[in-house]
């Protein structure tokens, strides 16, 4: 795997990390909306923006949720503004699925919670980045993930693949994960990692914390796989676009 270096323990309170990077081409082959399309490229981390207590409602909301469905294979996803829910093999609309039981499940207050956490971030990568957080649009998909350790049902439940975000959806600028569970508490293995040629450098989940990035191939990634426990985390996307942003979740 190379030679590994972290870039945030779990243990430690990172009020801010910041590491730029030299950007990749692939957004030379998009339409680019001048201060936003990323011209400085980067990774970032911080423990700063969302409590450890926000993250539990939150957690909370994705256990909700996912308890209506789940995945036979180790990975499962809820993402409320399509309502594409893991069902067994394959995945359901909630809204439609379950239709008015959804009042039981989620509240007014969880939906505001969810925009709330989702601004904070938008403004926190516009900082970081040195654009306008009104140039950003959330964009599809964003979403809960659980993972644990079962084994892959379908090609779906395959998270651990290194991957670029711009390459695999078009749409994403700016990704950025809000971990709700802590790494070696609640899950072995897990770990998020940016693959660097001769190096890789990796992020310990931690309940609260967000670690944000360009989409580009400038930060190809993956994921390692969950040993033991539930890793839970929530994958939220900003796009330069207006064409590709989407509102957010309404009860």
């Amino acid at each position: 795997d190379g030679v590994t270096e972290v870039l945030a323990h779990r243990r430690e309170s990172l009020r801010d990390r910041f590491v730029e990077i030299p950007c990749s081409e692939d957004y030379d082959s998009h339409k680019r909306f001048e201060g936003c399309t990323p011209r400085k490229c980067g990774r970032g981390v911080t423990d700063a923006v969302i409590t450890r207590e926000e993250a539990e409602r939150i957690r909370r909301i994705a256990e909700r949720g996912l308890s209506l469905g789940g995945s036979d294979g180790g990975a499962s996803i809820l993402d409320l503004h399509s309502g594409a829910l893991s069902l067994g093999k394959h995945f359901v609309n909630l809204y439609r699925y379950f239709g008015d039981k959804i009042q039981d499940i989620f509240t007014e207050e969880d939906f505001a919670l969810y925009r709330d956490v989702r601004q904070r971030i938008q403004q926190r990568i516009a900082q970081a980045f040195g654009i306008s957080s009104a140039s950003m649009y959330l964009t599809k998909p964003t979403f809960f993930s659980r993972i644990n350790s079962t084994e892959a049902k379908t090609t779906h439940d395959e998270y651990w693949h290194p991957h670029v975000d711009k390459v695999t959806y078009g749409s994403f600028d700016y990704t950025s994960l809000l971990y709700l569970s802590d790494y070696t508490e609640d899950f072995g293995g897990g770990r998020f990692v940016f693959m660097d040629a001769g190096s890789n450098k990796t992020v310990e989940p931690r309940a609260g914390r967000v670690s944000f990035f360009t989409s580009g191939s400038e930060n190809l990634h993956r994921v390692e796989k969950v040993h033991w426990g539930t890793r839970y985390a929530i994958t939220i996307s900003f796009t330069c676009n207006p064409d590709h942003g989407i509102g957010d979740p309404v009860l």
